[in-house]
């Protein structure tokens, strides 16, 4: 295992601590231990914290109930794959389902952990992999989910994407190089011209660039959201081409990141405060040390040219006779039935093939012209709409107090009723992006938004009750920004009427008009 820097070392938090005492990983060769001695008994780190490194979550509010967080690089899966994820929620009725997550991966709920042996076999035989997906690793490696197959597109990342990934993980075997970084990290890889990755919140992105005439990558670093601080990725002045250049870099960077980020402070150990404390100058200097060999300074400007497409509804893709076909998949919850049916429409109407978003949405490829009637005529498509209404399409939400003992709210379901109601009574000309999140960790992105939505608690005629801070004028796609706290402490109660407004006054909202002249919720 790989220890703090010496400047580190005298003064570690809680969690250097037993990081330095057994590595998380440690657990893989106990998880036979685990499961036939039951959650109960497990040490409590090696069960709240280290399971984390393999992807497996305790959850404090669903005791016994575990998450397991996947890797998917790209957001690509297959409907075998699908399939295999689809059974093993099936197992827990009422208690397992899926979600789609903000970094283009599935998280599954209900697991037991007397059955986690026996999911990684089966997980591991289907080419699947969940280790290092939590805690201080590098997170899912996101790229545009219409790579390869988007006519627009200037680079291909999927093969850079995975390649990222099995440098990272040691072809998912698991790789004690990384899993003793400060903090979590994210890693974004952008092939198209709408910036589909959100590169400004990653600590590494790679966005599309020339430099003369050939085209690469410009490279962006610090990007992130914490309790404390959220900060936009900042250019680190270097150009690669589209080759395992880009692999090396990561994984300079990474080590530079391992071996002189801050350790003392858990809630400033990101690697902008890193970059903050040297200045970028020092740390561009220390990678390109690690690199080997100069980095090229970063061609003038990028190819983020386009406002961010959301991908719902169905489009021709670049080869000839295919269509790709986006789901809406509301606030990203699967259920089994849902999962083993998207399989079964990616095997019957594409090439079996199943990607995810960021949004949290769902797209199946390689739908021949043919067969497209058929498939936009499927059952499914009545829940999974490619017409949704225009808040509940563009929403998007974090897990909530449901499932996730750090969120201060509920939010999914709170989320989309509110759109829905919403939706209902007002005309709305424009897409408004309206992301909820339950606590400070940011999951839900509320920064990235045009109104985001941030769990707190707030005083009501002298109770305590659920409440949200509002913030208001983030940016997506080409010249991307995030947005700022314009509203301290809303109760949830009264979120409607105040989200209301907002939309009649700053994005051109109508009340509908009712066929006996009244107004909606009039």
């Amino acid at each position: 295992m790989v220890s703090a820097s010496a400047e580190n070392k005298t003064k570690l938090n809680k969690f250097e601590k037993f990081k330095a005492e057994k590595d998380g990983l440690a657990v893989k060769d106990e998880l036979e231990k685990f499961a036939a001695m039951g959650w109960e008994a497990v040490d409590e780190t090696d069960l709240t914290q280290r399971l984390k490194w393999l992807g497996v979550f305790f959850r404090p509010v669903t005791p016994g109930k575990f998450m397991l967080r996947m890797r998917m690089p790209n957001g690509v899966l297959s409907g075998h794959k699908m399939r295999v994820l689809a059974e093993i929620v099936r197992r827990y009725g009422d208690d397992g389902s899926a979600d789609v997550t903000t970094r283009q991966n599935i998280q599954l709920r209900g697991v037991r952990l007397e059955d986690v042996p026996d999911i990684f076999e089966r997980l591991e035989q289907a080419g699947m992999t969940s280790v290092q997906s939590g805690m201080d690793n590098v997170r899912n490696i996101t790229g545009s989910p219409v790579a390869g197959i988007d006519a627009h597109e200037l680079i291909d990342t999927q093969g850079l994407v995975i390649k990222v990934q099995d440098m990272i993980t040691a072809n998912g075997e698991g790789n004690a190089a990384f899993t003793n970084l400060p903090r979590k990290f994210n890693i974004a890889i952008e092939g198209g011209r709408d910036n589909s990755v959100h590169a400004e919140i990653n600590d590494i992105a790679f966005v599309p660039a020339y430099k003369e005439g050939e085209l690469g990558f410009n490279v962006l670093v610090g990007g992130f959201f914490s309790a404390t601080r959220c900060a936009a990725a900042i250019p680190l002045n270097a150009w690669v081409p589209p080759t395992d250049d880009v692999v090396d870099l990561c994984r300079s960077i990474l080590n530079v990141y391992r071996d002189n980020g801050p350790r003392a402070n858990r809630q400033k150990s990101r690697l902008m405060w890193l970059i903050d404390s040297w200045g970028l100058e020092k740390f561009r200097a220390e990678v390109e040390k690690d690199y080997g060999k100069p980095l090229a300074t970063a061609a003038e400007h990028d190819e983020i040219d386009w406002e961010k497409r959301d991908h719902i509804g169905a489009h021709a893709q670049k080869q000839p006779g295919l269509n790709y076909v986006g789901l809406h998949v509301p606030v990203g919850r699967l259920q089994a039935d849902q999962m083993f049916d998207l399989a079964r429409l990616a095997e019957v109407y594409g090439s079996g093939e199943i990607r995810l978003t960021v949004e949290q949405n769902i797209i199946i490829p390689n739908i021949p012209d043919s067969r497209l009637e058929a498939f936009l005529a499927e059952p499914l498509l009545a829940q999974f709409s490619i017409t949704p209404e225009p808040l509940v399409r563009s929403l998007v939400s974090c897990t909530g107090a449901r499932f996730c003992n750090f969120a201060l709210i509920e939010t999914k379901q709170r989320a989309l009723a509110m759109a829905q109601e919403l939706d209902a009574e007002l005309e709305i000309p424009q897409t408004v992006r309206i992301h909820w999140t339950g606590c400070p960790n940011s999951c839900g992105q509320p920064q990235v938004a045009d109104i985001g939505l941030l769990g707190t608690k707030a005083r009501k005629d002298g109770k305590a009750v659920e409440a949200a801070d509002v913030y208001t004028g983030g940016k997506v796609g080409k010249d991307a920004h995030l947005g700022s706290r314009s509203m301290k402490g809303v109760p949830c109660e009264d979120l409607k009427a105040v989200l209301r407004t907002m939309l009649i006054e700053h994005f051109g909202a109508r009340p509908k008009v009712a066929q006996n002249g009244s107004t909606a919720a009039s």
